[in-house]
């Protein structure tokens, strides 16, 4: 059969058993020998699956507790020899070595081992599997003359074509099998390279970078309906972040659901207090604490409610019936939370559509790099998360804040941070008032915040701003200061600073700079 590759010899041995006695039944049913090692060549002998041991084609027992039983020459020449080349093929003749024309491995499962958080070193290096990977490798190295299976979702296909052409696949499958093989190997060897890793010094930056991801749903489409999109994992660490939030009712998530949901949860989890933020399009437009969930919700929504409509709203603490009952007057596409009583549940239950998203407040947020894709490349970051109570913030004019201004400066910091720059943004000690987002200009955010008070009916006397970088004019101030706020904190940094501070001084505001900047393109 040109082009096709006939098998006549079978190496089984899988750490994963589902579906291989279908698969193996197929195999002895087109008389293909079976080779097999320790626990499969058992499991195999239990179906009455015909069977040889690997210990008896090498003439070696297993050793060092199963950790050498296939690293043979009878095993890997037989894997390796290639089918077109006559010397090759003599030389198995004269060392009576059989070719095996398929091999059927998976691995020991070590990202699940070390997915627990409690595994010892010992117990994840026992589940780093050795023969296995250089099986796959050899068999997949050679796909023109040998198939190799690494998944169990595999079994069918092959079974087919098998039982369809008379014990034969074809070298498109084999080619195609092969690639899955490398594709495993790489993604074993990242994950144990990660683990093996964690704790040790390496450059801020690595030099090299692998990130290998499986993927956890299809979307519909991604920001828009004409673009393709999927959910990904990185295979190389536990799940965490969105990927291990649990959904409890509504619509699957869609792209733009999750890229808001990411955001919405990392600036919730910046308080300690009771809190709620909105969010729309990537952007809060209201955050809030106060004593309870069902007030902060209360007084994030008087922020901005028309850009609520359709937004999510993330709460730091369970949701209970008065939080329900208040969000559930607004149409939401997502609420995330720790938790849900039984009776906002139950409120929630009525909009079926309506997505909920339980996320504890202990679970990972943000490991390894925050990474973005560009044209031809990836910028690698570390993430912005955190609030550092001990930075060295310094009072820069001759009023020192009032307790409750420096209250509405560490609130309106952590959320300054979530809003995209050019970012300005008034508050008090509890909520925010008015949010200025995305503008090319500072002064832009400023008026545009100005407007958004406005339009909410809030007001800016007493209140404080943030800005996320430095005021490059005095025109900022002084727009601040005409809107009623009466405190600033900033990075500082400009070349003007002098100008801004004097500004800040006539209008008898006090300012405070923080020297760290909180960009957000």
């Amino acid at each position: 059969m040109e082009n096709r590759i006939i098998v006549k010899r079978a190496l089984i041995s899988v750490y994963e058993k589902n579906g291989l006695a279908e698969f193996a039944k197929i195999l002895a049913g087109l008389n293909i020998e079976i080779l097999s090692t320790g626990g499969t060549a058992a499991f195999l002998q239990e179906q009455g699956i015909p069977v040889t041991s690997v210990s008896d084609v090498t003439g070696f027992p297993e050793i060092l507790g199963g950790r050498v039983k296939t690293l043979h020459p009878f095993i890997h020449g037989g894997i390796l020899a290639k089918r077109y080349k006559s010397e090759q093929m003599q030389e198995l003749q004269d060392h009576n070595i059989k070719p095996i024309d398929m091999v059927v491995v998976n691995l020991y499962p070590f990202e699940k081992t070390v997915a627990n958080p409690d595994v010892t070193l010992d117990v994840a290096l026992e589940n780093i599997d050795i023969g296995g990977p250089c099986m796959i490798r050899a068999a997949a190295k050679n796909f023109k003359g040998v198939a190799v299976l690494t998944d169990p979702t595999q079994y069918a296909r092959v079974g087919e074509e098998l039982a369809a052409n008379n014990g034969s696949i074809s070298q498109e499958l084999s080619k195609a099998l092969s690639a899955a093989a490398f594709t495993r190997t790489m993604q074993y060897d990242s994950a144990i390279s990660a683990y093996m890793n964690v704790g040790i010094a390496v450059e801020e930056m690595p030099a090299t970078l692998s990130v290998n991801l499986h993927k956890v749903q299809d979307l519909r489409y991604g920001e828009n309906p004409h673009q393709q999109a999927g959910f990904y994992a990185n295979t190389a660490l536990p799940a965490f972040g969105i990927v291990a939030a649990k959904q409890l009712q509504g619509k699957e998530l869609s792209y733009n659901n999750i890229l808001d949901l990411n955001a919405a949860v990392g600036l919730i989890h910046e308080f300690v207090k009771p809190a709620v933020v909105i969010l729309k399009h990537n952007n809060p437009c209201g955050a809030a604490v106060d004593k309870d969930i069902a007030s902060a919700f209360e007084n994030a929504l008087k922020t901005d409610p028309a850009s609520a409509y359709g937004g999510i709203v993330a709460a730091n603490a369970e949701i209970d019936e008065q939080a329900a009952e208040k969000m559930g007057k607004l149409f939401l596409e997502v609420v995330v939370a720790p938790g849900f009583s039984e009776q906002a549940r139950h409120i929630f239950a009525a909009k079926k559509n309506l997505r909920l998203i339980e996320w504890p407040k202990d679970t990972a947020l943000f490991k390894g790099y925050d990474m973005k894709a560009v044209s031809g490349g990836f910028l690698l970051q570390n993430f912005d998360i955190g609030f550092d109570d001990s930075l060295d913030y310094k009072v820069v004019t001759k009023r020192q804040p009032t307790e409750a201004e420096l209250k509405a400066m560490q609130f309106g910091w952590r959320v300054c941070k979530w809003v995209k720059s050019n970012a300005v943004i008034f508050v008090n000690e509890k909520q925010t008032l008015g949010i200025g987002a995305g503008q090319m200009s500072r002064v832009d955010s400023s008026r545009f915040a100005v407007q958004k008070a406005a339009n909410a009916g809030l007001s800016l006397q007493g209140s404080v701003v943030i800005s996320d970088a430095y005021f490059p004019f005095r025109d900022g101030v002084d727009a601040a200061a005409a809107a009623g706020a009466t405190a600033i904190i900033q990075p500082g940094g400009s070349i003007r600073d002098e100008e801004v501070i004097l500004a800040a001084n006539e209008r008898e505001m006090a300012m405070v700079m923080t020297g760290i900047r909180h960009f957000r393109h």
